[in-house]
């Protein structure tokens, strides 16, 4: 399972949290420069070392051209030519569709360039490139000794030419990724030694100019990555290849979310015949993601039937709604059940019991229009058969209730009630939820089931990142944990179905309007079936 990580909340306008990642293919040597043919409909990738192009249609992956010179970055043009950076031949090449090869840069001031390493084309027909050296190192490219004493950024202008050179030439160490805003009045190249991304303005002539810095520190000593890949949305936020998966900043260089990836991610780009695909090269694999968000115009994807719309946000992707009114997530997730922790908590019998203490509160009721002590059950049998950590999270208090305080009616209520006293059946388990062998007993006198208790250091000491919330209270209870283990560094699962509270509508209200800010909401079968 993949929680994409929202810095600031425009971040879900761009991507669901919870969007499923999809690996489209694997066993590569290392993956890069992804591109998608709006006719054809398919996907171009490289796999450098093994001096490989292939080609992914939707039906499976098969090799489009062996060897391939180990191209790096490559895109079209308008008329839908296949530009390529090759790392062998130190060159930036056009391939036309009847199999030409044209050569559109191999020289600066009469010396081999570096390695061409990715490509973008503004709309007049001019090429902008990157030109670090890694194609001369080994398993990247062919080792050779470098002519240039530099690395640069280049234009190649309409209708060809010499490459004309458009930076200081020390101002970057190793240039990489690089991509136009919008109206291409900006363009944005990364340097991956320096681990920031610059702006350049685009002047009248295709010239650069007012170089600064638009993000630094693009760094983790955590996560592996670095910036690499980078390419720019039809609302100006740049998506760009980092740490852990995918940074995007806003247009006025904020980083505002990050998505997360299974393997170090080297490039990126958008396809499908709506434009709602982002297509990820990483590493050994290549992934697809679903996004809300197309990309920037660029000339060859007018060429298809269905060009991306200009600066408008797609709607979001339709959820199931299960019957209490609340979004679900969306199919085609998966979790990692050594990663799984479930928690049953208050599943006691004053809370939700006919005859227990909160009775008249309507509890018992809503728990059986829940099915939710069932729904728990074949969760969690479900759980342990996979390896999932299954801890069991009651509210016991002492005869006399020594340490409840009377600070909140909730409590004085409790205490009133000489409710979840240990040994009392008020305080056992239901019938059906009573710990397995194996299973952990966390015991708490607060709503939250981590204050004042050992659940963090349980959780910690396991391993496990990923934290199913079921049992009593929706409002309270599984309000109070979610949100908590969210702030703790946790991701929060609640299948709603194995919940419940006083009545529907204060359920409704905590999954719609608190629980769904801090967790995934799911059903029990779903999840289930995501645990497989």
């Amino acid at each position: 399972m993949t929680t994409h990580i929202a810095l600031r909340p425009s971040f879900a306008e761009l991507i669901d949290l919870w969007a499923p990642v999809r690996q489209v293919g694997t066993g590569f040597q290392f993956t890069e420069g992804p591109i998608w043919h709006p006719k054809a409909q398919d996907l171009l990738f490289s796999d450098m070392p093994g001096d490989v192009r292939r080609r992914f249609d939707g039906q499976g992956i098969r090799e489009a051209m062996r060897p391939a010179n180990k191209c790096n970055g490559m895109t079209y043009d308008a008329e839908l030519n296949l530009i390529v950076c090759e790392h062998a031949t130190s060159t930036l090449v056009r391939e036309r569709p009847d199999g030409r090869r044209e050569i559109v840069a191999s020289h600066f001031d009469g010396q081999e360039l570096n390695s061409p390493n990715d490509v973008c084309v503004k709309s007049d027909g001019a090429i902008y490139f990157s030109d670090p050296w890694y194609g001369r190192m080994p398993v990247f490219g062919v080792e050779r000794p470098r002519q240039l004493g530099f690395q640069g950024v280049y234009r190649v202008p309409p209708g060809g030419g010499a490459p004309q050179l458009l930076v200081d030439r020390y101002l970057f160490d190793q240039p990489n990724g690089l991509c136009f805003s919008p109206d291409e009045t900006r363009l944005y190249v990364n340097d991956t030694v320096k681990h920031l991304i610059r702006v350049f303005d685009v002047d009248a002539l295709g010239g650069l100019g007012n170089g600064r810095v638009f993000a630094s520190n693009i760094v983790s000593a955590t996560e592996p990555g670095v910036p690499d890949g980078m390419k720019c949305d039809a609302l100006g936020n740049v998506w760009l290849s980092a740490p852990g998966g995918i940074w995007v900043y806003a247009p006025d260089g904020r980083l505002i979310g990050k998505l997360r990836l299974p393997e170090l991610v080297s490039n990126l780009t958008w396809g499908g015949p709506d434009w709602r695909t982002l297509y990820i090269t990483a590493t050994h694999s290549v992934y697809a993601v679903p996004v809300k968000v197309g990309p920037r115009a660029e000339p060859y994807m007018r060429a298809g039937q269905h060009a991306p719309a200009a600066a408008q946000p797609a709607p979001a992707a339709v959820a199931t709604v299960s019957r209490s009114g609340a979004k679900l997530a969306e199919p085609g997730y998966s979790v990692d059940p050594t990663r799984c922790a479930i928690i049953i908590q208050d599943m006691q019998n004053d809370v939700v019991m006919d005859g227990g203490a909160f009775a008249s509160s309507g509890s018992p009721a809503h728990c059986r229009e829940q099915n939710a002590i069932a729904n728990a059950k074949r969760l969690a049998e479900a759980a342990r058969a996979r390896g999932v950590m299954v801890i069991h999270v009651w509210f016991v208090v002492e005869p006399g209730a020594p340490g409840v305080t009377a600070n909140a009616p909730l409590f004085e209520g409790l205490i009133d009630a000489k409710a979840m006293v240990r040994g009392t059946w008020g305080a056992a388990p239901v019938p059906g939820l009573e710990p397995h062998a194996g299973d952990q007993v966390v015991e708490k006198m607060r709503m939250s089931a981590w204050e004042g208790t050992r659940l963090e250091a349980m959780l910690k000491a396991a391993g496990r990142d990923f934290v199913i919330v079921t049992g009593a209270w929706t409002n309270m209870s599984i309000e109070h944990t979610a949100r908590t283990g969210a702030d703790k560094g946790f991701y929060m699962i609640v299948p709603e179905d194995c919940c419940s509270t006083m009545n529907a509508e204060w359920h409704i209200a905590a999954v719609n309007y608190a629980i769904q800010n801090v967790a995934m909401v799911t059903r029990a079968d779903d999840l289930i079936a995501a645990l497989s």
